[in-house]
Formats: structure tokens, C-alpha cells, sequence
């Protein structure tokens, strides 16, 4: 099978409505050819889980601004501005989670589990409505895992199977969401043969990935 595929090709794969895990952390490790490929589509009613929505005009603030995106689900929404004023003028659902629990989360959905009991965010808003648990003297909050239709991920080198390795801090959640969604999009710096990356290096299999995306090429 060739997993390489145009960038328009890959965003055929997404439908309205869809929810769709998108790695980085910032502008770092995500995957914006991609992203820029959606704000060129007519995708709508978008469910976004990533740790923020971009900057203001870049990465996933630009869906932002085209009002594609429906609900978010993530940790970090401040840093652009225009979410927070999407969210006041009703425009914008927002889940928070706490980053290490949505790393958790992600996780836990890529291992085919459920959910899990947390101590984090007990007493506070973000635990309303959720069920809560005595373990051990200490109380707990059920946070249900996270899976997604698509999960658009960045790497900075596949081979032809689709084996990824990352660059640094740019690895982030992308492997985590390599897991936990029907169809992963790695969109890469790089694509070589099979067997130029040694086994020791790569993070994600091959069998995670289902199609591949060559940066800047269309």
C-alpha cells in the first residue's frame, strides 16, 4: 500500500463534523500544512482536540477565524486571543482539561481504555458534573479517554511504511495521537526507504500511521 498522499487528497479523508486530534504544543510539532490545507476547504462543525487553537492568523487559529471549528478540547486556550472572543460571542464550545490529564486521556483512548480516576481538578469547576470516587481516603474525578475520527500529526521523518521519528520537543502529543484515531495523517519533513531509519530511532510503527504527507508538496 502507498500511504503517500497529496494534502488535499488527505483532507478528502475528513468529513464536517468530524473530530479530529491535532498535535503540537504552541506553533511546535504541528502539523500546518495540513491545517492550512482545511482552512482551504469548506470543512465545517470541526471538533478539535489539541492542547491550544494556534496564535491569532497561524496554525489552528486560522480555522478559528473561519469559524470551521465547532467545539475545542484542550488545555492551554489563551494564548489566542481570538478563542477566548469566540467563546464569549457563543461562536466556540470549549472543553478544558488539565494538560497532563488530556495527555492521559489520549493515552488511555489509544490503549482501548475507557477512562480513569484522577485527583486533579477535584473541588474545582472543571470536575463539575463528573463522577467522583473515595480510593484509598482520597477523592478522585472519572475522566473519560479521548479517540478521534482523524488525528493530524507531525513528524520530521517517515519511511516509505510509514515509521516516524520526531525532532525534539516538536514530538510533543503527536505519538500519544498517533494511537487514539481511526485514520492518522502524519504530515513529515522527510520520506526515505525502508530500512534507512534504524529500528532504535523510530517512535511510531508503521502500523499506526495511514497516510503519509510530504510538507510542502501538494
Amino acid at each position: 500500500m502507498n500511504k503517500i498522499i497529496t494534502r488535499e487528497e488527505a483532507i478528502e479523508k475528513i468529513t464536517d463534523g468530524a473530530r479530529i486530534m491535532v498535535g503540537g504544543f504552541g506553533l511546535v510539532g504541528s502539523p500546518l500544512s495540513l491545517i492550512e490545507a482545511i482552512a482551504k476547504s469548506n470543512l465545517k462543525d470541526l471538533e478539535i482536540i489539541s492542547n491550544n487553537l494556534g496564535e491569532p492568523g497561524k496554525g489552528l487559529g486560522v480555522l478559528v477565524q473561519k469559524k470551521q471549528v465547532k467545539k475545542a478540547i484542550g488545555s492551554y486556550f489563551t494564548s489566542n486571543p481570538e478563542v477566548v472572543h469566540a467563546y464569549q460571542q457563543q461562536e466556540l464550545q470549549v472543553e478544558l482539561i488539565p494538560q497532563g490529564t488530556m495527555s492521559e486521556a489520549i493515552r488511555a483512548g489509544g490503549a482501548g481504555i475507557g477512562g480513569f480516576y484522577t485527583p486533579v481538578s477535584v473541588g474545582t469547576q472543571l470536575a463539575e458534573g463528573k463522577e467522583e470516587r473515595v480510593l484509598k481516603g482520597k477523592k478522585y474525578v472519572l475522566q473519560e479517554s479521548l479517540h478521534a475520527d482523524v488525528a493530524l500529526i507531525k513528524a520530521k521523518k517517515a519511511d516509505r511504511l510509514g515509521n516516524l521519528i520526531y525532532s525534539k520537543s516538536a514530538r510533543n502529543f503527536n505519538p500519544m495521537m498517533a494511537t487514539a484515531a481511526d485514520i492518522v495523517i502524519a504530515e513529515v519533513e522527510e520520506v526515505v526507504e525502508v530500512g534507512q531509519i534504524s529500528p532504535e530511532e523510530i517512535v511510531t510503527p508503521h502500523l499506526y500511521v495511514t497516510y503519509i504527507v510530504v510538507k510542502g508538496e501538494n
